[in-house]
């Protein structure tokens, strides 16, 4: 990654692939939403430590930076791991709401 990305920004990781089908649907709606209710989402600040934890080895990958206040109205913060708070987003986002798009490798498996 190219480090252009704040701490603080709303963050979906996603493969190529999911990315150019929610282009076409208009809408990002991972498997996620529909098997526990909710996008998982990180910040600028957790991106690492999700990468490390959640997509060791899984090869390339992107991460939306998102709009917070395009999905203010569906986003939560909850806690994930003791002491941990993320962002998670209920309901499908709006590509509309994808501010940019930044490839980023997570650590090999």
């Amino acid at each position: 990654m190219d480090g252009a990305l704040d701490e603080d920004d709303l963050l979906h990781i996603t493969t190529p692939a999911e990315w150019a089908a929610a282009q076409l649907a208009g809408v990002v709606r991972p498997a996620s939403l529909g098997t526990e209710g909710f996008v998982h989402c990180s910040t600028g600040a957790q991106l690492d430590t999700t990468l490390a934890r959640h997509f060791r080895g899984a090869g390339p990958l992107l991460v939306l930076v998102l709009d917070a206040d395009a999905v203010a109205a569906d986003l939560h913060w909850e806690e994930s791991h003791p002491g941990e708070h993320f962002p998670h987003v209920y309901a499908p986002i709006a590509t509309t709401a994808v501010l940019a798009v930044e490839e980023v490798s997570p650590p090999p498996g």
